[in-house]
């Protein structure tokens, strides 16, 4: 039974955070632990992270010593990991109890260091709990398989679903930047020869939050791909400028979802 280590970071999420972890904690394949880094939470998300550690030996809360981000807060977890397997869930969203068990299952079966499954895109206020949930046509399904080039041109791989092979890849943590931290690591990965695999089951609820002004969100995405490419890839201006042109194109695409 490979040990699986989930990584997920934390900043004042006392409302989500609950749900995120039960749905960890009740996975069929029980051989897991939850690795959790607080990012200096000033609303009792450590207090809580305590009591759930309290009760199941598999939470291994840390609170980081400063302010540093996601991508930090992931790599601290990511240090501590004992697992064969490094897999990925935010504090506001959620998995499905067979999650885990199917995803191995599937690793192992398509031989890929790298895999991901669709997922149902909730709206934010999703409490975690309701049964009658799944909505029609908001499912966000997992390309059957990507490549560097492919990823380049558009981020398919939902983190909430990602799980890598550490036998295979060794310890991969993703590189620091304020956000696209997750594709920045997919691309890492990728660029090195590595398969990615995807498993078209939904198997996470991913809920969606409205950040701002859908132009505001644009202008962010702009800046943000653009210094991966450049700084993180190191792409010509052209490779640059078409694989923007894509990441564009899928947040309009998304917003529409």
């Amino acid at each position: 039974m490979p040990l699986v280590s989930v990584v997920m970071p934390v900043y004042n999420s006392t409302t989500t955070l609950g749900a995120a972890v039960r749905s960890v904690l009740t996975q069929t394949h029980s051989d897991l632990e939850l690795l959790v880094t607080d990012d200096q939470s000033t609303d009792g998300s450590m207090d809580l992270l305590r009591e759930f550690a309290e009760q199941d030996e598999r939470v291994l809360p840390e609170s980081a010593p400063e302010r540093g981000g996601a991508g930090k807060a992931r790599n601290r977890s990511i240090n501590r990991a004992r697992g064969d397997y490094i897999a990925f869930l935010d504090s506001d969203d959620m998995w499905l109890p067979e999650k885990t068990e199917k995803q191995l299952a599937f690793a192992a079966e398509a031989a890929a260091p790298l895999t991901y499954t669709s997922y149902f895109k909730m709206d934010a206020d999703y409490d975690g709990e309701s049964t009658d949930w799944v909505p029609n046509g908001r499912v966000i399904r997992a390309r059957e398989h990507v490549d560097y080039h492919a990823m380049l041109r558009r981020d398919y791989i939902g983190a909430l679903t990602a799980m890598y092979d550490r036998q295979a890849l060794g310890t991969r943590l993703m590189p620091e930047m304020l956000k696209r931290q997750d594709y920045a690591l997919w691309l890492s990965i990728l660029r090195d020869g590595a398969e990615a695999r995807g498993l078209a089951e939904p198997l996470a609820i991913y809920r969606a939050h409205q950040a701002g002004s859908l132009s505001s969100n644009k202008m962010s995405l702009v800046q943000y791909n653009w210094k991966l490419y450049r700084e993180h890839e190191h792409l010509s201006l052209l490779r640059s400028t078409r694989a923007l042109a894509g990441a564009v194109w899928q947040s309009l695409s998304n917003s529409r979802i």
